[in-house]
């Protein structure tokens, strides 16, 4: 595609929800008796919530909010994980009319009294004893913080849900319905605070129009279905979660939430078999990371493993293509599910039937793998400034390597610098209370999106790389590093690899083990886990993996030197953000000697 050519497509807009004020109003109308909600109690058992009875605590929320002088435009934040009642939290003090400001629960006080101070708001709901503890340590410095809400437990110094709840019960519906019907598309439903990779979040100002704009792409492309369950680990912090829990209720589906505990996300799919998986590329490369250690084993176990998915890929690329597989590849691609294929989709549960990845690229070798098991894995792209989406890959439709075709109604193009511009009614509305950067970001109507990309001729993206990400090396060359970080994590022992060289004379990189990896592999070898960073058999095991992907690199490109680090990448440490990025600039300052040991060499 030549660059400054936009491409665009179009979209049909639903005759759902005008805002996502009265977003479960309607759903509820729909499909009354049908769950919504689905979660684990403390007793161990699933637990389900029908539409009807998720309306009932959401108006209660929301007259109980009112009652207590909630109005139209006040910000409401929430600081929590994901659980039905942060959803019930989010639509109570939409339905209010305010403008919700989701808190990662990761936050730390500092970080949440950024957010809550910078956003006005004068509630927060908080999840539990702990969350409350942050805003405690920090209430003094927030005087427009006026009221405390716990979805959980209690406290002399907040209200909880259950008290707002019981208030609202008994306050008056025509109230709420008139509330609900001054909520205009034009009105603001969130202020999302960017992950700030690169400085402070800046606060995305997103209308009721810019999802309900989203919801409709999302219908349109048949994302999700009624019936379907979605299970929900992602932080509702982050407009993918945010997009998927509205999307759920907006279509009739149900939402499965995790229980809290990363260790248990692949035990809850098994139990809850969710026709839909998003997620972030992360739990897609463990999986995929034990499944081929399968592979790996030698003999006739790893044979047939590696036979199997071989057929599976084949099979997969002639169903894509449209052909029909031929009668010796369905012969062979039957034996090959029975003895493989289905195992890996058990994993998952069995039954899904699309599973998004976004967030962060995700290696190309890792889709093409679950296609071949039968596990539909979609990359697909988007931003806090797009209200989530702009583009993605579905069933179908898709280009591995990708991040797919612009939704309908979204706009394309390139700068002449290669950046992606996106246009459309998903677009945000700016930042709030930062005129400068909006006028930076939004130009002639076109987001510019900081991302570097390419389109081919059949309207499918490509994502090469952050323009703030830009390696330029004391020789003057560019250098992108996301993509060769991403092959040296293509190593089972890799967590993150930080490539450094801006104003250097070559390239080299940062390395952590993966800790789960880090004790399977030390209990096969006897060794100690938390001593294989400089372990000599791992080191080298690295260092050779490091040398073939620089086999397929530029000179300028290659990795000259390795640095493994005792521990891992965190979000604790101000390493990661919430969603996993890479914060490089607090990387190189926190690593400062590991770097310039790398040099001195």
């Amino acid at each position: 595609m030549t660059k400054g050519d936009p491409l665009t497509t179009t979209a049909t807009a639903t005759t759902k929800s005008n805002t996502l004020a009265d977003l479960l109003t309607v759903a509820a109308a729909e499909r009354p008796g049908a769950d919504v909600f689905m979660f684990k109690t403390d007793a161990g058992t699933w637990q389900t919530t029908t539409f009807s009875e998720a309306l009932t605590r959401v108006e209660n929320l929301a007259l109980g909010l009112m009652d207590w002088g909630v109005q139209r435009g006040d910000r409401v934040a929430i600081l929590g994980n994901t659980r039905p009642e942060w959803t019930i939290a989010d639509l109570g003090a939409m339905s209010a009319g305010a403008t919700v400001v989701p808190i990662y629960q990761t936050n730390s006080p500092a970080e949440c009294q950024y957010v809550l101070e910078h956003s006005g708001s004068r509630v927060v709901i908080v999840e539990d004893e702990s969350q409350l503890a942050k805003v405690r340590e920090i209430r003094d410095s927030l005087p427009e913080l006026e009221l405390i809400v716990m979805m959980t437990g209690s406290a002399e110094d907040a209200t909880t849900m259950g008290e707002l709840e019981k208030k609202g019960a008994d306050g008056d519906r025509a109230a709420l319905e008139q509330r609900i019907s001054e909520v205009t598309p034009d009105d603001f439903c969130k202020i999302v605070y960017t992950s700030g990779t690169t400085g402070p979040p800046k606060g995305c100002l997103i209308s009721h129009g810019n999802y309900r704009a989203m919801l409709d792409m999302a219908d349109e492309v048949d994302i999700l279905g009624p019936g379907e369950k979605t299970y929900i680990y992602l932080p509702l912090a982050h407009v993918f979660a945010l997009l998927l829990q509205y999307g759920v209720i907006d279509v009739g589906g149900c939402l499965a939430y995790w229980e809290r505990d990363s260790a248990k996300i692949i035990p809850n799919l098994a139990e809850v078999r969710p026709e839909n998986f998003p997620s972030v590329p992360r739990i897609f490369e463990k999986v995929h990371d034990i499944a081929k250690a399968s592979g790996a084993e030698g003999g006739l176990k790893g044979a047939i493993f590696n036979w199997a998915i071989g057929v599976g890929t084949e099979y997969n690329e002639a169903v894509e293509a449209g052909r029909e597989p031929g009668a010796l590849t369905k012969i062979k691609h039957g034996i090959a599910d029975k003895l493989v294929l289905s195992k890996v989709r058990d994993i998952f549960g069995g039954n899904v039937e699309l599973a998004l990845t976004g967030a962060a690229p995700i290696d190309p070798e890792i889709i093409t793998f679950f296609h071949a098991a039968g596990v539909p894995v979609y990359e697909a792209w988007g931003m806090t400034e797009t209200s989530t989406g702009g583009t993605t890959n579905l069933p179908g439709n898709s280009k591995v390597g990708t991040v797919g075709r612009a939704l309908p109604g979204v706009e394309l193009k390139l700068s002449d610098e290669g950046e992606l511009l996106v246009k459309g009614p998903n677009v945000f509305k700016g930042y709030y209370k930062n005129e400068e950067a909006t006028r930076e970001t939004i130009r002639d109507g076109w987001l510019h999106t900081g991302d570097i990309a390419t389109i081919d001729s059949d309207g499918f993206v490509s994502i090469t790389g952050r323009i703030k990400e830009i390696i330029i090396t004391a020789g003057g060359k560019n250098i992108t590093p996301v993509n060769i970080e991403a092959q040296v994590k293509r190593h089972p022992l890799v967590a993150q690899c930080v490539v450094i060289g801006d104003k250097r004379p070559y390239l080299v990189a940062l390395v952590t083990i993966d800790p789960e990896a880090a004790v399977t592999y030390a209990q096969e070898k006897g060794k100690d886990p938390a001593e294989l960073y400089r372990d000599p058999e791992v080191v080298a095991s690295i260092e050779a993996h490091v040398d073939e992907v620089n086999r397929d690199l530029a000179p300028v490109q290659q990795v000259k030197k390795i640095k493994l680090l005792p521990e891992d990448l965190t979000q604790e440490a101000g390493e990661l953000t919430p969603t996993l990025k890479l914060k490089r600039p607090v990387i190189a300052e926190i690593h400062s000697a590991e770097i310039e040991e790398l040099y001195a060499k």
